[in-house]
């Protein structure tokens, strides 16, 4: 594959990913509407709930989208799922009813399954170790301008033609990304992999799961994504009626947040390839890099505490942004700590832990807020588990506390 091919189908992976995102933030704007409310009547603790029914099916199908992507390839199943979720999220525009929002939302998350074991198994076996962190930035930049450039277009659909009449356009600029990614990508994924299978030992689930490196995985992946939903699920409200501002400041605001994290996560996932072409250590390298966006990411305490309009907002884009640190290089750190082979397993495994907490961090939120009066006790709960996320990664995530056979390879696959 000739490098202007490759990165062109890196660039579609992420724009992949900003549709996605664009669908699944949606509905957090929607439910800060006034007019929303009062046809719905929703409680906090419902609007949680319905900013986690996504998250139900969409982490529940992680590790079975990761078995299909490595029996059949990446290219077909990552189609069909992209044209159910792209269905489902039009047809939210026709809801009338709380069940049958719940109902699109949970098939929403079933559809867009397909996309982290895919987009990670189609990096894994197509960029070698030293451009890696490069690709999954660029990858997971998608994941922030997703929300960076959904929320303010959301709020101006909304405000022009109303909030149904925005889930049939984004469902149908989806469409135009389909046609392109089944005449640019080719479905070789599966013959790579049985090259690497060929050289590399084989390392079952089972046995990952038994080592407490990837159970520092899993849980620092959690804790890394919880702040990240509340963002997405609870940040447009908190805006809106904490921060009192007006839904285009409150979509501006968001746009500023996740795209400083984009634009930290491409940087230093391309500043992590350098310095490990440098001939510095992959793993101390992404590790590094994984708990300074954890640190960074923390001070979003002093933004919730803060009486000061100025410093809260201030507070709410830095910590956002510099947890972009970690985006790129602690998926990329998976990588390179475990064979590839069955890599969508191993990514679906590490994408399942991820939306857990999206089903947790907007339920908790909710209920921490209802329960409280207030969002000081919701910002408190992002601090502990960020702490919880650098504790996992500075004792857990070690090459000694994998199995034997999972040691980092030397040799990476050819390009």
């Amino acid at each position: 594959m000739t490098p202007s091919r490759k990165w062109t189908v890196v660039g579609l992976l992420s724009l992949g990913m900003v549709i996605a995102y664009v669908d699944r933030a949606n509905l957090s704007v929607v439910l800060a509407l006034p007019e929303f409310r009062q046809e719905f009547h929703p409680t906090d603790a419902e609007r949680g709930f319905l900013n986690s029914a996504f998250f139900w099916s969409y982490a529940l199908l992680q590790i079975p989208a990761g078995w299909i992507v490595d029996r059949y390839g990446v290219k077909i199943p990552y189609a069909i799922g992209f044209l159910l979720w792209t269905i489902f999220s039009g047809l939210t525009g026709f809801v009338q009813s709380s069940g049958q929002l719940i109902s699109l939302r949970f098939l929403l998350g079933a559809g867009e399954a397909i996309v982290g074991p895919a987009s990670l198994r189609w990096i894994r076996f197509h960029c070698q170790e030293q451009e890696r962190g490069l690709a999954v930035g660029i990858y997971l930049a998608g994941a922030k301008i997703g929300p960076a450039i959904g929320v303010p277009v959301t709020a101006l659909l909304i405000g022009s033609f109303g909030w149904r009449f925005m889930f049939l356009v984004a469902s149908a600029a989806g469409l135009v990304w389909l046609a392109a990614w089944l005449l640019v990508v080719d479905n070789d994924d599966r013959q790579l992999s049985a090259a690497v299978s060929a050289e590399a030992p084989t390392v079952s689930v089972t046995q990952l799961l038994s080592s407490p490196a990837m159970w520092g995985i899993l849980l620092g992946t959690f804790c890394y994504s919880y702040f990240l939903f509340f963002f997405v699920t609870w940040m447009p409200a908190y805006f809106v009626e904490y921060r009192h501002l007006s839904l285009n400041s409150m979509g501006l605001y968001t746009m500023f947040s996740f795209g400083g994290m984009a634009v930290v996560a491409t940087l230093s996932g391309w500043a992590a390839d350098r310095m490990i072409r440098r001939g510095s250590d992959a793993i101390k390298v992404r590790k590094g890099f994984t708990i300074m966006g954890f640190v960074v990411a923390s001070t979003e305490l002093v933004g919730g505490m803060t009486d000061s309009q100025g410093v809260a907002l201030f507070f709410a884009i830095f910590s956002l942004a510099g947890l972009g640190l970690a985006t790129a290089n602690f998926w990329a750190l998976t990588q390179t700590m475990i064979p590839g082979a069955a890599i969508g397993r191993i990514a679906g495994l590490q994408n399942c832990a991820s939306n857990l907490s999206g089903i947790v961090a907007p339920i908790l939120s909710g209920w921490l807020k209802q329960t409280t009066g207030s969002y000081t006790a919701p910002m408190q709960a992002i601090w502990i588990f960020l702490v919880m996320g650098i504790f996992c990664y500075v004792v857990l995530v070690r090459p000694r506390y994998l199995p034997a056979t999972s040691l980092p390879q030397s040799k990476s696959v050819p390009a």
